[in-house]
């Protein structure tokens, strides 16, 4: 474990100078304070990259124009490579050695874009697809993320400590990865905004993966804009990733996009079939609801899809086979370091290794390796299944009322971690069809339910990008519902539930 301890606590080794001298190392430096304050309560950041001051510096020395994220310090969840010492873990020990010394194209952008890429963040291992009955929000490499506004709930996953990150105020910017809610759910969960773009919008090189179907990064940030500003710095075609050879001729100026009237005579699809689960999400959905309305926006109810059950069952015949063709394919390319060089390879390492096996199992991982290529013909047919069921049940909802977007509760309040049962969601969401069809989805702060954060989604077409962000800027500047962290130990701690939970005197 000595290897281990010596990569974490590279969070509290960040380099101290007396004097700063620039704007860019100023705002690094009091970013890293602020993770050196605050990491201990939410354990979000794996480890501050050493070079980021120097990141900073060489920033403030730049004479040529400043790019729209000058000196911002950027967090970037561990399953995505950046150049310098840090490995790239997706939380397994596995890969704790994984130092490629590259930088993803996305980050290459967010570099150019003037940003400091100032450290790592925790995850739930392997992107969440390891077992199904993980704990989101643990690692064997990183432990255990908490949510800032209940230290006792979840932080949902798979970007777990990006959005917790971003929601303590360690950094107004992060990057999460998504497959199917783990941009989304993460984000509404910890109170921020997250998008997760159309797949192929951004690269997915260098990018530890799941599902080239479904894979996508995406931004998690404390407002709007800066979700806009992030989307343009790491938007556009790479040669490496096929599915981006579009992306150049849909990429915009979303910053541009931004319109406090953009809900003014837009037709809004309502999908209530995302309610249900909680009576008091439900409120705060219909206060959405209402604060939509009065900003001029036509709400249209809209069928639930019939057959979501079936398209699930595909999605998830899907993930398993890309799984293991990705991942053999992505460990291929690792530096020798790392003696992982196969999803096999992995399961035994896991076997082998307690700590990895101390919360939860590997039964994902195990049917992934017992698939059988993506020339087999269940594989085929399951792609074909969700593809194609997913992308008509939204075409259909968007083109029968003639709306431009749908809206729906993004995700359940936060529930208790549970190292005896796992995750215990009581379900519900509005992603799950935008994840699998690779439509792109927006979820903005909404409001909270004793305490705990619940997120607005905004879903459209294939490249609606730059609508869905002026919708949900509009909704955000009238709406103002994001919820400051309180760190509480526990929602049963607040002064109201403790006294409810009181006996009677």
């Amino acid at each position: 474990m000595q290897g281990l301890w010596g990569f974490m606590a590279l969070v509290v080794a960040a380099p101290v100078a007396a004097q700063p001298v620039g704007p860019a190392e100023t705002e690094t430096r009091a970013a890293i304070a602020r993770v050196a304050a605050l990491n201990p309560r939410v354990n979000a950041v794996l480890a501050i990259d050493p070079t980021a001051i120097d990141q900073a510096r060489s920033l403030d020395r730049q004479r040529k124009a400043r790019g729209p994220l000058f000196g911002v310090p950027v967090l970037i969840k561990d399953n995505i490579e950046t150049r310098g010492p840090l490995p790239t873990t997706a939380g397994s020990l596995a890969l704790a050695a994984n130092v490629t010394d590259r930088d993803a194209p996305l980050v290459t952008g967010l570099r150019a874009a003037g940003a400091v890429i100032l450290g790592k963040t925790n995850l739930s291992e392997w992107a969440n697809i390891r077992s199904d009955t993980s704990i989101s929000g643990w690692s064997g490499l990183g432990g255990q993320v908490r949510n800032p506004h209940a230290l006792d709930r979840t932080p949902c996953g798979s970007s777990s400590g990006s959005g917790a990150a971003v929601a303590a105020g360690m950094v107004t910017a992060a990057i999460g990865t998504e497959t199917d809610g783990s941009v989304t759910c993460p984000a509404a969960i910890n109170g921020i905004v997250g998008l997760k773009p159309t797949v192929g919008l951004v690269s997915r090189t260098h990018v530890v993966p799941i599902s080239h179907s479904q894979d996508t990064p995406g931004p998690m940030t404390r407002d709007v804009r800066t979700t806009a500003l992030v989307l343009g710095a790491i938007a556009g075609s790479d040669p490496a990733d096929a599915q981006t050879a579009a992306a150049d001729a849909h990429r915009t100026d979303y910053v541009a996009a931004l319109d406090a009237e953009a809900l003014k005579g837009a037709r809004i699809g309502v999908m209530r079939f995302t309610t249900g689960w909680s009576p008091a999400t439900d409120a705060v959905f219909e206060t959405a609801l209402a604060v939509l309305k009065a900003r001029g926006a036509v709400l249209v109810e809209v069928e639930a899809p019939k057959d979501r059950r079936a398209i699930g069952t595909a999605e998830f015949q899907v993930l398993l086979s890309e799984l293991k063709a990705d991942l053999n394919a992505y460990l291929a390319t690792t530096p020798a370091t790392v003696k992982v060089r196969t999803l096999a390879d992995a399961i035994a390492f896991n076997a082998a290794t307690p700590r990895e096996m101390l919360l939860f199992g590997q039964d994902t991982f195990i049917k992934a390796e017992a698939t059988r290529g993506l020339d087999d013909k269940a594989y085929v047919e399951a792609r074909a299944t969700s593809l194609k069921g997913a992308r008509e049940a939204l075409d259909a909802m968007l083109a029968k009322d003639n709306v431009v977007a749908l809206v729906g509760i993004t995700a359940s309040p936060a529930w208790p971690i549970d190292a005896v049962i796992g995750d215990q969601s009581p379900g519900g969401g509005a992603g799950g069809l935008a994840a699998v069809s690779g439509y792109p989805h927006l979820t903005v702060p909404m409001g909270a339910v004793r305490g705990l954060p619940v997120g607005l989604s905004f879903i459209g077409p294939a490249w609606s990008e730059a609508r869905l962000l002026g919708l949900g800027y509009a909704y955000e500047q009238a709406s103002h519902a994001m919820v400051k962290p309180t760190f509480a130990a526990s929602v049963e701690t607040l002064p109201d539930v403790l006294e409810a939970l009181a006996p009677p005197k």
